[in-house]
């Protein structure tokens, strides 16, 4: 059986390191483990390979993979393979957000933290050699305590529920939106709406989360109006994906001080041009994609990645199966 890898990308971390096929292949020595550093002529490989770790497929790609049952995403987001050919297959699609998802939750809960306590403001006031204790409390928004605030989680997947444990054990209210909300049944929430009551759960929040997988559903979730649904002094907090937010509209919001802020760690487009406005908008905290990082990513995928390939061997049901009709 040939199991292919493919990933390429600017960022050295999202690439998979050379002993990963090496790896698999000695744990599982009836797999010819193929690792590719570029996509060129990937369609040679793909004509007889039956697994594929990959993050992207075109359609004509897949059309030439005659062979291929499982697609490992070593992402959690998965919208860029939903073509319909891959959706209507029989082929397997799997992610990483249990990967992912611990290590984003502690990203998300920095995040609360800094903007809660104005850590940015602190930070400026350093660089100019200001003693700030004034300015900061006569600010907006002051900085305040976590205890007691409201936390509004969009989708409550791997980052969402991870967020709801933390926030809960801080003494928050977290409330949630969910595409089911029946399916929920956490003590550290204590309300979850369907995704068809956002505005009420935006109404609510000190802070809102977003933690959901673009669909048709959620694209462009924030836009104007729903922007205006929040509290004056609330913060949006963005750790899914850029096209969640109608950037425009985020832009305006922010300027014209209609909400507390915003920290963004991912963007409609990245990385991030120079000659965005979203950098000199004071009341938002920007982190450069990095909420996912952490020095154990690998040993984690290869940990994923070596169970499900023993189920798929032994024909065990898979982890982090992804429902292709949903897309997530």
């Amino acid at each position: 059986m040939k199991l292919l890898i493919v990933l390429r990308h600017p960022f050295e971390l999202w690439n998979a390191p050379p002993w990963l096929s090496v790896r698999l292949h000695e744990a599982f020595p009836t797999v010819e483990a193929v690792q590719l550093s570029s996509y060129d002529g990937i369609e040679d490989y793909l004509r007889d390979a039956e697994v594929a770790i990959t993050w992207s497929l075109r359609p004509e790609q897949f059309k030439v993979a005659g062979k291929l049952r499982w697609i490992h995403s070593p992402a959690a987001a998965v919208h860029q393979l939903m073509f319909p050919a891959l959706v209507n297959s029989d082929v397997l699609l799997t992610n990483a957000r249990e990967i992912h998802g611990p290590v984003v939750a502690e990203h998300v809960m920095a995040l609360i933290f800094a903007v809660a306590k104005c850590l940015p403001q602190a930070v400026r006031l350093q660089q100019k050699h200001l003693w700030g204790q004034g300015l900061m409390w006569h600010g907006r928004p002051r900085p305040r305590e976590l205890a007691g605030a409201t936390l509004g989680v969009v989708g409550l997947g791997s980052i969402g529920r991870a967020v709801a444990r933390h926030a809960s054990n801080l003494d928050m209210r977290v409330i949630a939106v969910r595409e089911h909300p029946e399916k929920e049944r956490s003590h550290n929430v204590q309300q979850v709406l369907p995704i068809s009551q956002v505005e009420v759960l935006l109404s609510q929040s000190d802070y809102v989360v977003l933690a959901v997988p673009v669909t048709s559903k959620t694209r462009g979730l924030m836009e104007v109006s729903r922007l205006d649904k929040m509290k004056p002094d609330a913060w949006l907090i963005n750790v899914g994906r850029g096209s969640l937010i109608d950037e425009a509209a985020l832009i305006d919001a922010l300027r014209e001080k209609k909400i507390g802020g915003a920290a963004l760690d991912v963007f409609e487009e990245e990385p991030l041009s120079a000659d965005s406005p979203l950098w000199e908008l004071e009341n938002l905290l920007i982190t450069p994609h990095t909420a996912g990082m952490t020095d154990k990513l690998w040993q984690r995928h290869y940990a994923l990645i070596s169970e499900n390939l023993r189920r798929y061997l032994e024909g065990q049901p898979l982890l982090c199966l992804v429902d292709k009709k949903q897309g997530y």
